[in-house]
């Protein structure tokens, strides 16, 4: 396998990607196909195309001979991109479109952990019409309502958040089912969430570091959910709310899934599987699978790493030439991570809460020893601009949460235009009420 790799995805989840490619002995040339130009994997490849046509893909592949690929979003795992390239002859890091049904569908990992007898499914019902839709919430409530497709990680509807009334309820289904071929009605879990990112061959998982994102908008979990404002790892590579036999559980739960995703479609599992984890009073529950890194987990996980990236990438997209995971001695820092996202300052807010805005521009100051990785931004001869999505996000990295909390808020304030970012992530005290949740939850 030559050393050329084709790097599919425009966001920080995928410049924390090249970034960890870049670091690789084996100095890869970075081919980067892009929605919309991201200047920090620019900054890394060796060429750039920016096109929105997931079949552009492949000529751009075929055209630079590359050897590997890596596919960082979830849009063109949904259309069979990993099969499409893996036709061509190029090892794909990234599940196959029947395989990725894990997270693009989601009552096939609710069925498949049924069908399985795999732990941590919450109790839930699949509904393709309204037809008995009153009566399971009514029976079940508070209750989480759950369309059967991507949604850019906010289409998750909550009852005491996003509803009240049984009649708002059964307008939010009736929406949902015109968008949708089904919807997915579960119990309403309480606990803290986690994220726990794992490298799969096809046969053996490697777990990454548990992470904690922080979908809330505003300050203290407060506003709506958003793709995520940021997220942080413990050195200890635990949570401190999180106990080693939980997150062994979790991790039980990815393996024995990925062993019953080989029982049902006959396919290896080749590339990255992320679970969505909510620790409960009753143990590990999954929240929801994703195929492919969180953003911005990917960021917190991949700058710990110190085993060359690329030599992971080949061990699961060609086992049968480099040898399996289970042959890779795969290690992470013993440093604490905390990314804060920068955000124009209308993001994820009501317009009724939109504030008036004079300019786009985005100016970067001084970020320290802070790492910076780009997400939805654009440049002109006239500089940086927001765009209507997360701009840039800032990671701290230290022995110590609380210093590595330090360097990211410190960054994330050098940051000037119309913009905000939320200054309690990776905090003591918010930290401090997540572990005191948890001790109350368990007292129960």
């Amino acid at each position: 396998m030559n050393a050329k790799v084709l790097l599919v995805g425009s966001g920080a989840r995928e410049h924390a990607l090249a970034a960890a490619l870049a670091r690789s002995k084996s100095r890869p040339s970075i081919f980067a196909w892009m929605k919309q130009r991201n200047p920090g994997i620019a900054a890394l490849a060796d060429e750039v195309r920016v096109n929105d046509n997931y079949h552009d893909v492949i000529g751009f592949a075929r055209d630079c001979e590359v050897g590997l690929a890596i596919i960082g979003p979830e849009g063109p795992l949904r259309y069979g991109l990993a099969d499409a390239l893996t036709m061509l002859g190029i090892p794909t890091v990234g599940p196959t479109q029947r395989l990725a049904l894990i997270e693009t569908e989601k009552s096939y990992a609710r069925i498949l952990l049924e069908r399985y007898r795999i732990s941590g499914n919450p109790k839930f019902m699949v509904f393709t019409t309204i037809s008995g839709v009153r009566k399971y919430i009514e029976e079940n409530e508070p209750v989480v309502l759950k369309p059967n497709g991507l949604t850019g990680g906010k289409g998750v509807v909550v009852q005491g958040e996003h509803f009240s009334s049984m009649t708002e309820a059964l307008a939010i289904c009736r929406q949902i089912l015109i968008k949708h071929q089904a919807m997915v009605i579960e119990e309403k879990l309480q606990g803290e969430e986690f994220s726990l990112q794992c490298f799969c061959d096809g046969t053996t998982i490697i777990p990454c570091p548990p992470v904690q994102d922080h979908k809330r908008r505003l300050v203290g979990d407060h506003g709506l959910n958003t793709g995520s404002m940021g997220s942080y790892t413990s050195a200890n590579h635990l949570l401190p709310f999180l106990k080693y036999r939980e997150l062994q559980q979790a991790t039980d739960i990815v393996r024995r899934t990925i062993q019953a995703l080989q029982l049902e479609t006959g396919e290896p599992y080749r590339g990255i599987i992320y679970g969505g984890f909510m620790l409960t009073a009753q143990g590990v529950k999954l929240i929801e699978f994703n195929a492919r890194f969180g953003d911005p987990e990917a960021i917190n996980v991949l700058a710990l790493l110190r085993t060359d990236f690329l030599d992971i990438c080949r061990r699961i997209a060609c086992r049968e030439k480099y040898g399996g995971l289970n042959q890779l001695d795969i290690r992470f820092r013993g440093l604490a991570t905390v990314v804060k996202y920068v955000v124009p300052v209308n993001y994820g807010l009501p317009k009724e809460q939109w504030v008036a805005t004079v300019s786009d521009l985005l100016q970067i100051g001084d970020l320290g020893k802070a790492a910076l990785y780009y997400s939805s931004v654009h440049s002109d001869q006239a500089g940086l601009h927001l765009t209507k999505s997360r701009a840039v996000a800032v990671l701290g990295m230290a022995p110590e949460l609380s210093e590595a909390e330090g360097i990211a808020e410190r960054a994330a304030c050098a940051i000037i235009g119309a913009v905000d970012h939320r200054s309690d992530i990776g905090t003591a005290e918010l930290i401090a009420r997540r572990v005191q949740h948890m001790k109350e939850l368990r007292r129960q």
